[in-house]
């Protein structure tokens, strides 16, 4: 079953997607990049009102230069909140791979998530050097906002593929990337293990305005209820 995860940048948020039913909350700030991080200190404050009652997910910040070192202390500093999972952008670089192997080293303390994108050249392979190292998921998503969705970047069958390759090296996977509600049948057919949602969950539609509780409701009803699956497959 595919499960909803809602992005969210502020506690208030947060409690707004517990209280609609997401299955999965993720933190980020929406202003600083596809995947910008918020503050470590308001991470932490999300994790303590949520107590547990969802998974909870955080971004380290757009890091595109790929370099281990630097990734590697981003992952360390939010792993600290108190996080379910720690997303990890990876943009196509020499460096990915390398990426890769030097975070494998924290995969035993924190449950890793790579964010590959759709709107630049990805590598299927970097799926199978994930999780070799250890990762928890793969999620395909969008780099640039630009008002272009998921399914403009890539045909089904390579989203398809990206859920497979995914699956087959028991990875959990996701796809996002400005979904709109209208779109949610063909992606449950791909069958992810969730959807992510920011744009959609929002006043007209910006990832940038605050949640909409009667948007969101919207969304969470395209989407059959699995809770308690997704704690099952994060345990």
């Amino acid at each position: 079953m595919t499960m909803m995860l809602a992005s969210v940048r502020s506690l208030d948020e947060a409690l707004i997607a517990l209280e609609g039913g997401a299955d999965l909350i993720d933190l980020k700030e929406p202003s600083r990049g596809a995947l910008g991080a918020l503050d470590h200190a308001a991470v932490r404050i999300c994790v303590q009102a949520i107590g547990g009652r969802r998974p909870v997910s955080a971004t380290i910040g757009d890091l595109p230069s790929m370099d281990p070192q630097s990734m590697t202390a981003a992952v360390e500093r939010m792993a600290a909140t108190g996080v379910d999972f720690i997303k990890i952008g990876f943009f196509f670089r020499p460096q990915a791979f390398d990426c890769a192997t030097a975070l494998s080293k924290l995969a035993s303390r924190a449950r890793l998530v790579a964010v590959l994108f759709a709107d630049e050249t990805y590598d299927l392979a970097l799926v199978d050097e994930l999780a070799g190292n250890g990762f928890t998921g793969a999620m395909l998503d969008t780099a640039h906002k630009t008002g272009k969705t998921l399914r403009d970047w890539r045909t089904e069958n390579e989203l398809e593929e990206f859920v497979i390759r995914g699956r087959n090296r028991r990875l959990l996977t996701g796809l996002a990337g400005s979904l709109r509600r209208e779109d949610i049948p063909q992606f449950l057919a791909i069958g992810p293990d969730y959807l992510g949602f920011r744009g959609a969950l929002c006043r007209n539609g910006d990832r940038g305005q605050s949640l909409d509780r009667d948007t969101f409701a919207k969304i969470r009803a395209a989407i059959p209820q699995g809770t308690a699956q997704y704690r099952r497959a994060a345990a």
